[in-house]
């Protein structure tokens, strides 16, 4: 007699099964992915690197959007070190202002008519002190979710001119869970907190995914929306955030003991890759669902389903933000 398992629990437990989780691997060359061009936001280090390799071992085109010329320059050094045949345009894109992040979709439509995989993960996380966008938006709010909100609007008709449709990968992160959204005080502007302004915007993150995927099955777009996040992966994030706004000596002392724990109770940056590769390529990943680390606490460990925290499952929720950030990028995606 044949005992049939749901659904959802084989999705889970296939992930950790021996063997099954080296496809995910970032010098993994499955799926070829020959033809197909891919945009990493994020993508001159850590996490965005590794993702940008991973995608351009398997064949893909890239994309690299950076504010850092010099720095996208070093990127795409060390990409074609390990992947000599890889193709890479270096673009221009800014995600602290919006008309950056405009100017920017208009240079990815003047590359290419249609876009695979657009991979939302640039991020900053927890400055010391209250910062704000060139729109006047608190920094991680404007960067972290509504420069993302915007260049998806904007790079909406080329990933629906995917044959198969365009797959967006919106980076969350654990701290997803942490907070709520605080519709009266969004930019933080009556009181900063910088960790739970950071865990406020990658709430966003994680509603706007689900909110993505929602929108485009009940409207018919071509495209998918899924939603990943690292586990404790060794990233410059805690150098960009709360150390760089730290006075030099104390910015030190963060960076270093940051650094130790993510080392000790996290991973890599490249085995933090596995679940947003997977979000993007598994034929297992599906859309509106949320991908991350099966190890404790979804720290580490292979990818699989991750735990989708009670707020980030309220559509109301969802579709209030959607609404609200519509009106505060001046854009419109439907």
């Amino acid at each position: 007699m044949t005992v049939q398992q749901p659904a959802g629990l084989l999705h889970k437990l296939g992930t950790i099964l021996p063997g099954r989780s080296d496809t995910w691997r970032v010098m993994d060359t499955k799926p070829d992915l020959h033809g197909r061009t891919a945009l990493v936001t994020g993508g001159n280090s850590g996490l965005g690197l590794e993702v940008a390799r991973g995608l351009a071992r398997r064949g893909a085109r890239l994309l690299l959007p950076v504010r850092d010329p010099a720095r996208g320059q070093q990127a795409v050094a060390d990409l074609t070190a390990t992947c000599p045949q890889a193709r890479i345009s270096l673009l221009a894109l800014d995600l602290a202002s919006l008309d950056s992040v405009s100017a920017c979709a208009q240079a990815v439509a003047e590359q290419t008519d249609t876009l695979d995989f657009l991979i939302n993960n640039a991020g900053i996380m927890a400055p010391v002190h209250r910062l704000e966008t060139q729109d006047g938006f608190e920094l991680q709010f404007g960067v972290n979710h509504l420069g993302h909100f915007a260049l998806t609007a904007g790079l909406r008709p080329l990933l629906e001119a995917a044959s198969e449709g365009g797959t967006v990968v919106t980076v969350a992160s654990l701290a997803a869970g942490r907070n709520t959204l605080h519709f009266d005080d969004l930019q933080s502007r009556h009181r900063y907190s910088p960790f739970g302004a950071y865990q406020q915007s990658k709430l966003a993150n994680l509603l706007f995914s689900m909110e993505l995927a929602r929108r485009a099955a009940e409207n018919g777009w071509n495209l998918h929306a899924r939603a990943a996040h690292p586990g404790w992966a060794c990233t410059a994030i805690v150098a960009n955030g709360q150390g760089a706004t730290l006075p030099a000596p104390l910015g030190r002392i963060e960076q270093t003991l940051g650094g130790m724990v993510l080392r000790i109770m996290g991973q890599s940056a490249a085995r933090g890759a596995e679940p947003l590769l997977y979000a993007a390529l598994s034929p297992d990943a599906r859309d509106g669902e949320y991908y991350g680390p099966q190890g404790p606490g979804e720290r580490h460990g292979p990818p699989g389903l991750a735990h989708i925290p009670a707020t980030a499952r309220k559509p109301s929720l969802a579709a209030r933000l959607w609404d609200v950030s519509e009106r505060l990028t001046g854009t419109s995606m439907g």
